[in-house]
């Protein structure tokens, strides 16, 4: 399954690339809220997890200046390159890049001041794992700021594609004991998990989003983009299956369309801030 989850995200480090502009701005409120949780100082070292293009981290970068370091690191090489391309666009110089898991974190014990996990912890094999490896890495009073998805129901942006594949008989209903983006949705789950890996001071917050399409065709190409799990059903199918996996998308999104066609996604990201 390990393997599998490091193919997958490799192979999507192309449509991520592509769409990081995108993902930057509508997933903003989030690392906003991330980084504004750890109240970094200059001359601190950070740590992403599961970095993506970087960006959240990239924040941080430029408040551990002067003296501080910014450790930007995913488990697929892939995306490293998508974060170091997009560091080199931005000016940002006081970051290094790492190929790191988040269940095996190669770095010494309290290691770092601050640690983020963006949308990452709940996509692994073992999330229990994963947290305690960040409470090992990070220094006495270090804090981590962790973002994972909220309930199925307060996400359409997520279900709608999902759900439009399932219905039309082209995938299988998602496993809920399974790594997903919904994997630490329940009431209290991602408290727990850190509180059980020795985090204290615990407190989660939901931070609301909005994903803006200009239409529902640029909604299925993002989704294709920037979702593995859709993107390997829908890239199968024929011409005619995926115009009926379009018009099924088109119903779902109804209740989110503008006249002009445009369709606005509401969701809602949970984020903790748990301390060392």
């Amino acid at each position: 399954m390990r393997a599998a989850t490091r193919e997958t995200w490799e192979t999507a480090a192309g449509g991520w690339g592509k769409r990081a502009d995108r993902v930057r701005d509508w997933g903003m409120p989030v690392s906003v809220a991330m980084v504004e949780a750890l109240d970094l100082q200059p001359g601190q070292r950070v740590l992403e997890l599961a970095a993506g293009p970087g960006d959240t981290g990239f924040l941080a970068a430029e408040l551990v200046r002067p003296g501080g370091t910014l450790i930007s690191s995913d488990g697929a090489e892939p995306m490293i390159e998508v974060a170091r391309r997009r560091a080199a666009e931005a000016g940002v110089d006081n970051a290094e890049f790492r190929h790191l898991e988040l269940e095996w974190i190669d770095l010494e014990t309290a290691s770092v001041d601050a640690v983020l996990v963006r949308w990452g912890i709940m996509l692994t094999v073992d999330p229990a794992a994963a947290a305690h490896e960040i409470r090992r890495v990070l220094r006495p009073r270090g804090h981590a700021a962790i973002a994972v998805w909220d309930a199925r129901e307060r996400n359409p942006w997520a279900t709608i594609p999902g759900l439009a594949l399932i219905e039309l008989g082209h995938a299988e209903p998602p496993d809920p004991d399974a790594p997903g983006p919904f994997a630490l949705a329940g009431e209290g789950a991602l408290a727990e998990l850190l509180q059980d890996a020795g985090f204290t001071d615990v407190e989660v917050s939901a931070v609301p989003i909005l994903r803006h399409h200009a239409s529902v065709q640029d909604m299925v190409e993002e989704s294709a983009d920037v979702s593995p799990g859709f993107s390997a059903a829908y890239r199968a199918l024929t011409d005619e299956q995926r115009a009926e996996v379009v018009a099924h998308m088109a119903r779902g999104a109804a209740p989110f369309t503008d006249d002009d066609g445009s369709v606005t996604l509401p969701g809602v990201s949970l984020v903790a801030r748990a301390g060392a």
